[in-house]
């Protein structure tokens, strides 16, 4: 009997070891890894540059603190900031985590406008994490039951209805921005043409809201640009990154640009293992040019 919590509905097999788009498990048999880790492995497995720059600050340093400078975050948070036009980044370890980071950002920016109960506009069919915070903004009952109450502060429209964000701006004071994917994934592969995100963003502009995508599943290079929203000729003021950005060491990203700049200092938000060193090296460790940029994925960078 295995001592693993129940939460998976695992199939029997277990794997050993990989290479490229090949994994074999434990009885010697191949596998073409068609999963990716659940869009994480984006250079494969056991990528020579990848291993190579993550065995090296292994052997330097693992872990120190956010209370001292850690230089690989410095030189990652420059150049997604050079990719995705974004002025500041926020690291963390996973999707639900910058999630959670982006909605605490939409808080605060609303109680510096003095709105006493901050709420963001959400969809349906969405899929922002498994954290009560990033839970509550989910579009899905079925991962919701069993666990309410659920957070206050999201209010939810069809994907792709300009019309229903309209009608909430008429009726709704309380609202600090939009949240949505690019591409709607968990809930069945959801997109829109370019000229609903453009309105969003018009949306959000009017009335001086944030436009948050969760690039968590479509980003690193999953669409064929970088980002997702710069697929459909936006620019949002926060976007999140995980999943392919470490190509499977633990990392995500809240990054901030336009009015949700600058809005965070010392104390409002922190993290123990976000952006350590080592995770920031299997980030930016296995290589660049186009021809990384081709691959999609964290070691690209």
């Amino acid at each position: 009997m295995s001592h693993v919590m129940n939460t998976y509905a695992r199939l029997p097999v277990a794997f050993s070891h990989g290479k490229g788009s090949r994994v074999t498990d434990t009885e010697g048999r191949e596998y073409l890894d068609a999963l990716s880790g659940i869009a994480v492995n984006t250079l494969g497995h056991a990528h020579p540059k990848l291993v190579a720059a993550i065995a090296e600050q292994a052997g330097r340093l693992i872990h120190t603190s956010n209370l001292y400078g850690v230089t690989g975050q410095d030189k990652l948070a420059d150049k997604l900031c050079a990719l995705s036009g974004m002025q500041e980044v926020f690291f963390c370890n996973s999707g639900c985590e910058a999630n959670e980071a982006a909605i605490k950002l939409a808080r605060f920016y609303g109680h510096k406008k003095g709105i006493e109960l901050p709420t963001l506009i959400v969809m349906d069919k969405s899929f922002h994490g498994r954290t009560m915070a990033t839970l509550s903004a989910t579009g899905n009952y079925k991962v919701q039951v069993g666990f309410e109450p659920l957070v206050a502060g999201f209010v939810r429209v069809p994907y792709g209805d300009l019309d229903a964000i309209r009608a909430v701006a008429e009726h709704h004071r309380n609202i600090v921005g939009v949240m949505l994917e690019v591409i709607q994934g968990e809930g069945g592969i959801h997109l829109r043409d370019a000229a609903y995100y453009r309105g969003v963003r018009e949306i959000c502009d009017a009335h001086e809201w944030l436009m948050i995508c969760d690039e968590v599943q479509c980003g690193m290079g999953r669409t064929g640009k970088w980002f997702g929203y710069q697929q459909v000729g936006v620019q949002p003021d926060v976007a999140t990154l995980a999943k392919g950005l470490g190509s499977g060491v633990p990392i995500g990203a809240c990054m901030a640009g336009g009015r949700a700049a600058g809005l965070f200092g010392p104390g409002n938000h922190g993290s123990t293992f976000g952006g350590k060193p080592l995770a920031c090296t299997g980030s930016e460790g296995g290589g660049g040019g186009e021809g990384g940029r081709a691959r999609g994925g964290a070691g690209c960078l």
